[in-house]
């Protein structure tokens, strides 16, 4: 109770507890004992609020409560009232706040504050109706130039009522009024799309986007009451063609893109919208999460360094740098530089313990990469997370380690040992699997694979993992190439199926299909097993020239890749 909002002073105790002025002013020519009374009355009224305070202070509620409530009311002091919201507010006791706050309102119609709290708690409490008509008389009261605000601002509160739907028609029957307006046309395309009228969102939306065709705005309403994929898509791309310097949809276009996977597009439009503005936080954590995921670290570090340099200018943005300071860690680890990587960790706080895990396993990984495989596991061994997905990431990192290293036998051992430990869980299984084909245990990586497949349908890495083992193995290569082909399906950008699906064309006898495919996984990521696929396919169709100059470029990223190794020997190619 020592952290009540808004502790009240002694010198605004004597303030409050002032008889309020009409009412002195009500008897002018009181009698001597008249007035005696209303000083003694004034001083009984500061002797209770007083001892309120001081016992609510201690730890009590309801006496000090009703107290300052009863004050309020016997004064008519709003300040008073506002007290007693303040105490019933510090204890979270709802019905009480609500209750103050309506007297506070009373006793000062024109607070914007009591209207704040009264909203607030409204909204929180889920009483609409109440929301509706303060914001109501809100927008009426508001000059006719700021009316759209009000209506912004106003959609703005619904957003956070629990029930999206009746917030909705709230905002309708707000807007409708100001129907033929702009931001009315706005307001109502977003509520109709959200209750599912999808005709007349749309219809104000397009109203809108003709009163004003050069708002972002207008164009980012249109294009979510298209209802659908491909004719939101068009409506961005058609505004960006008439207005390309409009960011806001730039951006959204490029989130879109990420959405349908289409990597190197949104990439692209990510880094047309940081070349404009380059101190544009969003847009450059967007463009270096986007990097990272394509495996492009140099750039990625590059565009992530740069937004933490722009955030110390945003202080007030209250953006968690946490997940940004494990990707550079990442990052900086993926080229080599180790020292590097664990300074980005150093900056990771001590206070949120998920974080402070990915931190740990991330240094087991520098470890490893430093070949102190021992060291790493002794780490990972220190680690106890309390629940169960923590523990899960613990042994999922101790097996990526070991497989890394080739100590296959240790890997297949610890993840058996993880898969009757947490039966079920598919990412624990799935690398089972994973281990069991590197431990020669082919029969047992197809039938987990299986059951993640049956279990988890729509695990189109469980497909392709399966198809490429075949493909590797040059077996069963026309199953092989089903099961490729239905994790493309499910995820047709994904370089990893792309190169998957062109070593089987190649194992099947196709070439020509197989470079296509190689070289769409190698433009989208530059992962060393990539191109060597592409290489190998390159020599063997007589261009040797570009299949040299792939293959140095997997020297130079991963000099000791073990498919590269086995490449080189196998063509008998010297660099």
């Amino acid at each position: 109770m020592k952290n009540a909002l808004a502790i009240v002073t002694l010198s605004a105790l004597v303030s409050a507890c002032a008889v309020a002025p009409q009412q002195r002013a009500a008897a002018p020519e009181a009698a001597p004992q008249d007035a005696a009374a209303e000083t003694a009355a004034s001083s009984d009224l500061m002797y209770r609020v007083t001892r309120a305070e001081m016992e609510f202070r201690e730890g009590s509620f309801e006496g000090p409560y009703l107290t300052m409530f009863a004050a309020a009311q016997q004064s008519r002091d709003p300040r008073l009232a506002k007290r007693a919201a303040e105490m019933a507010l510090a204890v979270r006791r709802v019905d009480d706040t609500m209750a103050a706050v309506r007297l506070w309102r009373e006793l000062d119609p024109a607070s914007d504050e009591a209207e704040q709290y009264q909203l607030a708690l409204a909204l929180q409490s889920g009483d609409l109706d109440t929301v509706g008509q303060l914001l109501r008389e809100r927008i009426a009261k508001a000059e006719p130039e700021a009316r759209g605000r009000a209506l912004y601002e106003a959609q703005q509160l619904l957003s956070r009522a629990r029930d999206r739907k009746a917030a909705a028609r709230v905002m309708e029957g707000l807007a409708t009024p100001y129907a033929e307006t702009f931001e009315g046309h706005i307001v109502l395309s977003q509520s109709m799309h959200t209750l599912g009228e999808k005709q007349v969102a749309l219809a104000h939306a397009s109203k809108a986007l003709q009163l004003k065709p050069d708002s972002q705005l207008a164009a980012l309403a249109l294009a979510q009451a298209s209802g659908g994929d491909e004719a939101a898509m068009a409506v961005l791309q058609r505004f960006l063609q008439a207005n390309p310097g409009a960011r806001e949809v730039r951006i959204a276009y490029s989130r879109a893109l990420v959405e349908r996977k289409e990597y190197p597009k949104a990439r692209a439009e990510l880094a047309r919208a940081v070349e404009e503005k380059p101190d544009d936080a969003a847009a450059l954590y967007a463009l270096g999460m986007l990097e990272m995921h394509l495996g492009d670290h140099v750039a990625a570090e590059g565009h992530l360094s740069r937004f933490i340099e722009a955030m110390a200018y945003q202080p007030n943005e209250g953006r968690d740098l946490t997940r940004v300071y494990l990707m550079l860690a990442q990052a900086a680890e993926e080229r080599g530089d180790f020292d590097k990587a664990a300074s980005w960790l150093d900056k990771v706080g001590s206070d949120d313990a998920e974080a402070v895990l990915l931190a740990q396993l991330r240094r087991a990984h520098l470890l490893a990469r430093k070949g102190d495989v021992k060291g790493a596991r002794a780490l990972l061994a220190t680690l106890k997370p309390l629940g169960i997905e923590g523990q899960v990431q613990v042994v999922l990192t101790e097996g990526q380690i070991l497989r890394d290293a080739n100590m296959n036998k240790a890997a297949y051992a610890l993840l058996r040992d993880a898969v009757a430990r947490y039966p079920a869980d598919m990412d624990v299984l799935y690398d089972y699997a994973l281990a069991a084909e590197r431990a020669g245990h082919y029969a047992t990586m197809e039938k987990s694979l299986r059951t993640v497949i049956d279990k988890a349908p729509d695990s189109h890495h469980a497909y392709n993992a399966l198809g490429y083992s075949f493909a590797e193995r040059g077996v069963r290569l026309r199953e092989a190439r089903t099961l490729i082909a239905k994790a493309l399906s499910m995820a047709p950008e994904d370089p990893f199926i792309m190169d998957s699906m062109g070593w089987v064309e190649y194992r099947l006898g196709k070439r020509a299909a197989a470079e296509r495919h190689l070289r769409g996984a190698y433009s989208r990521r530059k992962d060393p097993e990539i191109g060597v696929h592409l290489a190998h396919v390159l020599w063997t169709t007589g261009k040797k020239d570009e299949a040299r100059r792939i293959l140095r470029e997997v020297r130079k990223s991963d000099p000791d890749n073990p498919a590269l190794r086995r490449t080189l020997a196998r063509l008998k190619i010297k660099l």
